[in-house]
């Protein structure tokens, strides 16, 4: 199966840090009983499957250390074999947005308000639609049509970063430890970039809690050489969606940001993913 889910770092750059500072806060609504329970993390699955590196992951420039904590969180995170074959993936972004990803196929349905994109993240084909007509010839619908692809490459990686620690491109080194911000300790891995896109200088720090192996904390740094991070903030709040598990709090401690209406599970219902009006959220 094509790795559909592998972000280009170029345009996470550009969106991350715009929308990390001009986003209005998003308030958590309980999720359904049959997408998410919530408790303590869940221990990890019987099957310990490797967490294969992506084609062009910078095995080469990264450590081992770094490597064998990167297949922790996997593990703790559902597996491996779980995240392939978890298809679809739903949730609102802090913009008032709601998405709708079919990683297998590659569908992407996004909308906001009565405005709507189908949109196909492979052959970068897709329309759009306001109040159910087809928009896509008009001046807003080519911009929104321009925009998906780094929509989905942004809102996608809010999302399930976690997953995405041995990417295409990526190189993962072991900083070592550290406090987060609620003073637990943490394990810090930098993620770096390699002949990706063409802002390759950006650099997260991924801060992983050796109580539970999951990320619990992340810092955007706008150039790998910047002293202080653009933002720190919270990756907390793990439920299990489907067979995975995700976490929606992403606050700086103060401003309350999350992602709601997450979903996660392997079927996608017929006519979800083309559908010209908004759909009812997952």
């Amino acid at each position: 199966m094509m790795r559909v889910y592998s972000l280009s770092k170029s345009v996470v750059a550009l969106g991350v840090a715009a929308l990390a500072l001009s986003s209005s806060a998003c308030q958590q609504k309980a999720p359904a009983s049959d997408a998410a329970t919530s408790g303590t993390p869940m221990a990890p699955p019987a099957d310990t499957a490797a967490f294969p590196a992506a084609p062009d992951f910078d095995r080469a420039g990264s450590d081992a250390k770094a490597m064998a904590l990167a297949d922790k969180v996997m593990r703790q995170m559902g597996g491996y074999p779980a995240w392939q074959q978890t298809r679809l993936l739903g949730w609102d972004f802090l913009d008032g947005s709601y998405q709708l990803w079919d990683k297998q196929t590659g569908d992407f349905h996004w909308q906001k308000d009565n405005l709507v994109g189908v949109y196909n993240i492979n052959s970068k084909q897709g329309q759009a639609y306001r109040d159910g007509q087809d928009i896509s010839t008009t001046e807003e619908g080519k911009k929104l049509l321009d925009r998906l692809y780094p929509i989905w490459v942004n809102n996608s990686w809010w999302l399930v970063m976690p997953f995405k620690l041995k990417d295409s491109g990526v190189t993962l080194t072991y900083k070592g430890p550290a406090t987060m911000m609620d003073g637990k300790p943490a394990e810090v891995l930098n993620m770096t970039f390699k002949n990706v896109g063409v802002t390759p200088d950006n650099k997260y720090e991924v801060l992983i809690n050796p109580a539970t192996n999951l990320i619990e904390e992340w810092a955007y740094f706008p150039k790998a050489t910047d002293a202080q991070p653009a933002f720190r903030r919270r990756w907390a709040d793990y439920r299990k969606y489907g067979s995975i598990q995700l976490a929606s709090d992403r606050t700086d401690g103060k401003d309350g940001r999350k992602l709601d209406h997450v979903s996660a599970s392997n079927t996608v219902p017929a006519g979800l993913m083309t559908s010209k009006t908004p759909v009812t959220k997952l």
